[in-house]
């Protein structure tokens, strides 16, 4: 069943006539150069251990130092503790490796690395670098835009560390995993471009799955979003994601997903 779903993404890729921005995922692209983003991630997430729904919000901020490199600075705060209080930060580095341009589509692939530290209690044998986990990760990510649709898949290995105080007790073994992603994205409005200030409309499907090296055990996860953006500058996003395969467990595998993005061009 996975097979024919991932044959019916390609064959829509290939077949339509979307913006490289994701929901979930980042795309091998970058942020236009002397650029600076800003973020306010915003998770709804049900716990299913206790019963409640936990919120986390990751405020971001994004630089494009060139056409080829850009960095994420990320803070953790969650009321995942029973209060709501910072748990940590991040910081991530994207390089662009190749550019392969033609006419209605091009082709990016870049190389990435991420470190994060967090202080919470360490409480699921998946490892997540976005709140729960102290840790590194490296991968690639390759984007192909054709015409009104992108298609992107990415690879990484991740490693978790002991949480500051906080010991990892899943065994030294399961410190290690491998994430991989595969997103499509169709740009539905404005049918045909007259200026940068039409809202664009674009609507998103994307997979995301783990699985541990020593176990192998994994997840994957399905999350279908939606997008607004609005004068090339803001932009709103709303995305649900949902467990397809969980055998690897996860305190909050499901829920919402809001975010609200800015970007400021020519900044120096």
């Amino acid at each position: 069943m996975r097979k024919i779903f991932l044959l019916v993404l390609v064959f829509c890729a290939r077949r339509a006539a979307a913006q490289e921005l994701f929901v979930f995922t980042e795309p091998a692209s970058n942020m236009a150069a002397k650029s600076m983003g800003f973020r306010l991630n915003n998770s709804f997430m049900k716990n299913n251990a206790a019963d409640k729904v936990n919120y986390y919000l990751n405020p971001e901020i994004m630089w494009g130092l060139s056409r080829k490199v850009m960095v994420h600075a990320s803070a953790f705060l969650s009321n995942n503790n029973s209060k709501f209080t910072g748990n940590g930060g991040s910081l991530y580095l994207k390089y662009r490796v190749l550019s392969v341009d033609d006419i209605h589509n091009h082709f990016r692939l870049s190389a990435y690395g991420k470190y994060s530290f967090n202080n919470s209690p360490i409480q699921q044998p998946a490892i997540d670098l976005t709140g729960f986990n102290s840790g590194y990760e490296g991968g690639f990510v390759a984007t192909q835009l054709i015409n009104k649709v992108a298609l992107s898949a990415g690879t990484s290995f991740v490693h978790a560390t002991d949480n500051g105080s906080e010991k990892f007790l899943l065994g030294g073994n399961n410190r290690n995993a491998m994430n991989y992603t595969l997103s499509i994205g169709k740009l539905i409005l404005p049918k045909e471009y007259t200026n940068y200030k039409q809202t664009n409309l674009n609507l998103m499907l994307e997979l995301l799955g783990q699985t541990n090296l020593q176990s192998g055990r994994n997840y994957l996860d399905i999350a279908p979003a939606a997008q607004l953006v609005f004068n090339s500058r803001m932009i709103i996003d709303l995305g649900y994601r949902y467990a397809l395969i969980k055998n690897l467990e996860r305190s909050s595998p499901q829920g919402i997903f809001v975010r609200l993005e800015y970007t400021i061009f020519n900044v120096y």
